[in-house]
């Protein structure tokens, strides 16, 4: 049997999905700037020597890695309000997944870039009276995120995408609105095809400027 593609019911609530990538854009945003700068915090924690900072950012790290997101944000909206005197929205819950997931990610990704750099740096950086705040601050992380660009890149895509999961929450993004439009028309073949193009639209060029960032590193180095 021959399927007929039929996409015009889906442009009919093209208003739906405007709100829909509206509410994309702001949990990416949010999770973007939450989870790398919350990482960068937990892998200087990481890098450290001293116990009271290394233990507690590796219990974060482990847990979050070892846990699916969508179990988090799950938890945080359904049993985060039972444990505490407060609601908290579809958006915070995701927000909190994602970002807190993302986080401990990344973090591994800093930890790792300034381990790169040769300790001759850190050397040199005594040498000229600079403390060690001093110098992670001035020499070490200015080096350490020109080789972490392109991995960091990677990380705020794989963010973008993990924003439909705020879908098992209700939140209205793409993916919700889509399932939206496919419970009302019964298309769910036309209505998911509309979200993955708009996805691809929105990343396949990101995706080409992490190339181009890598090759550039390549060749400056």
């Amino acid at each position: 049997m021959t399927y007929k593609w039929n996409f015009a019911s889906v442009l009919e609530n093209s208003d739906a999905l405007i709100a829909g990538a509206v509410g994309t854009f702001r949990i990416f945003l949010i999770c973007l700037v939450l989870g790398l700068s919350l990482g960068l915090l937990v892998g200087l924690a990481r890098y450290s020597r001293r116990k009271i900072f290394y233990f507690p950012a590796s219990v974060f790290v482990e847990f979050f890695r070892n846990t699916p997101v969508l179990v988090q944000i799950l938890w945080f909206y359904f049993a985060m309000p039972m444990l505490l005197p407060f609601e908290i929205s579809p958006l915070m819950a995701a927000a909190l997944g994602i970002s807190l997931n993302s986080a401990a990610f990344s973090s591994e990704i800093y930890r790792g870039g300034i381990q790169s750099i040769e300790p001759g740096q850190w050397e040199s950086a005594y040498a000229l009276g600079m403390s060690s705040a001093q110098a992670m601050r001035r020499i070490i992380l200015p080096q350490a995120l020109r080789r972490m660009l392109p991995a960091l890149t990677n990380r705020g895509i794989e963010i973008f995408k993990m924003s439909t999961l705020a879908s098992a929450v209700a939140y209205v993004e793409l993916l919700q609105q889509g399932k939206l439009i496919a419970s009302l028309n019964y298309n769910p073949i036309e209505a998911y095809t509309v979200i993955a193009l708009v996805f691809f639209a929105v990343l396949y060029p990101l995706v080409q400027l992490t190339y181009l960032l890598e090759r550039k590193l390549r060749q400056s180095d």
